[in-house]
């Protein structure tokens, strides 16, 4: 068992995410960063689709209550097992009463937290992650308690990996949404050759940029959205939806971010600034 003593800003259990229920209604969810999560569950030797822990930018308080391993990966947080400090991408061994903390953000916005074989949040839909109105809770509360297998003879085939860190990296790579064509002339040079600060209005539904296209008029029929999806808004505010996003809008879908990219732009936040090259 894991026991939450300190919950930080926002800290949930995700997992590869919720998939077959975007005609109910129902996002997504996930990892934000799916290149940091698959990562961590490698050198646990899990399956991708293993629950995390992810942790926005300030992080929790953990004590373990069962020998285990771990693994951290993602934003670079200052954290220590015991007041020892450690490092991302190594696989330690955690034993009963070890206390992980977490300090300083030092570069990216969310971190995670692997251990082997999983956290075993319950399952719903198919899915251990978080999320409002389908689990009972959407973010971890002090004093919770997650449960976790227990693990005492893994030896591991690699015990630590150098990543190329992406963190500083600021372009997204798109694609041409369905109502891409929309654009004019002057719409498009604006979108790829400007750079774009978040917004402070960013979470895990959506991010929303801060510099603005000239406005449209156009209106459409509500249609189908994904992680990724790029609405335009009429007053030219552009809305990036991520992994709790609605599965359905009334704006233009003028772009479509790769997979790759929602990894890169869940690592940013307030005031970072990102640009957009077409793939």
């Amino acid at each position: 068992m894991l026991k939450v003593l300190k919950s930080g800003l926002f800290t949930t259990v995700q997992d590869v995410g919720r998939y077959g229920y975007l005609n109910k209604g129902v996002p997504v969810s996930g990892y934000m960063d799916s290149f940091s999560a698959k990562k961590v569950n490698m050198l646990m030797e899990n399956d991708d689709d293993a629950a995390v822990i992810e942790i926005t930018m300030t992080g929790p308080t953990l004590e373990f209550c069962n020998e285990s391993y771990i693994c951290l990966g993602g934003a670079v947080i200052s954290a220590t097992l015991n007041n020892k400090p450690i490092q991302n991408y190594t696989v330690l061994k955690v034993g009963r009463g070890d206390i992980l903390s977490y300090g300083k953000l030092k570069k990216g916005f969310r971190s995670y937290l692997a251990i082997k074989g999983g956290f075993l949040s319950p399952r719903i839909l198919g899915s251990r992650s978080f999320f409002t109105s389908v689990t009972a809770k959407d973010h971890l509360s002090d004093r919770m308690e997650i449960p976790y297998d227990t693990h005492t003879l893994f030896e591991p085939k690699i015990t630590e990996i150098k990543i190329d860190s992406f963190l500083d990296k600021t372009v997204l790579e798109v694609s041409k949404g369905p109502e891409y064509e929309m654009l004019d002339d002057k719409q498009l040079e604006v979108l790829f050759s400007k750079e774009f600060h978040i917004s402070n209005e960013n979470n895990r539904m959506a991010y929303q940029l801060v510099e603005q296209l000239s406005g449209h008029k156009v209106t459409m029929l509500t249609s189908a959205t994904l992680p990724g999806t790029v609405q335009f808004t009429p007053s030219g505010r552009l809305i990036i939806l991520m992994k709790d996003g609605q599965t359905t809008g009334g704006y233009p879908r003028v772009l479509q971010l790769s997979d790759a990219s929602i990894s890169l732009l869940a690592q940013k936040k307030f005031g970072d600034v990102i640009s957009f090259r077409l793939i």
